[in-house]
């Protein structure tokens, strides 16, 4: 989906009001809706899959949001190691996983699930916690921890 400038000046406002209302805030992890809200309105309507990671205190407040991978329109490569070591530099207990699925569809897929399993796995052994992963569509988001797949 093509913006116009202003319609990207918009939506750059947006989210920097976002981000200021989570760090000013916490974010509540327990809330996936809120969540949902805020990786659809920073990763929706992107012309090419991102993985991002929401990187959290221990009373899960926004640390910082960090677009982590940049892949094609179907697809984008995530290394653990990468994510483990942004973890370590800021010093982060609790992690939200985030990418979009330029097709539209927010369903997870297969490959979705299996980084997700990579992921955690590498998250555990550092002692951070996994808190969820969600997949943005173009209308709507999904949470794994809401569908119990974390």
């Amino acid at each position: 989906m093509k913006f116009t400038e202003d319609q990207e000046k918009i939506i750059g406002r947006a989210c920097a009001i976002l981000n200021d209302a989570f760090r000013r805030e916490g974010l509540e992890a327990t809330s996936a809706e809120r969540v949902k809200q805020y990786c659809r309105v920073k990763l929706a309507g992107l012309e090419h899959e991102v993985f991002a990671v929401l990187f959290l205190d221990n009373q899960h407040r926004l640390i910082t949001f960090s677009e982590m991978f940049r892949g094609t329109i179907s697809s984008a490569t995530v290394y653990p190691r990468e994510v483990a070591k942004e973890a370590l530099l800021v010093n982060a207990a609790a992690v939200i996983f985030t990418h979009n699925h330029p097709s539209g569809m927010s369903e997870p897929s297969g490959a979705d699930l299996s980084i997700t399993k990579h992921l955690c796995d590498a998250m555990k052994l550092l002692d951070i916690r996994v808190i969820d992963h969600i997949v943005v569509g173009a209308d709507d988001a999904v949470s794994f921890a809401e569908r119990g797949l974390l």
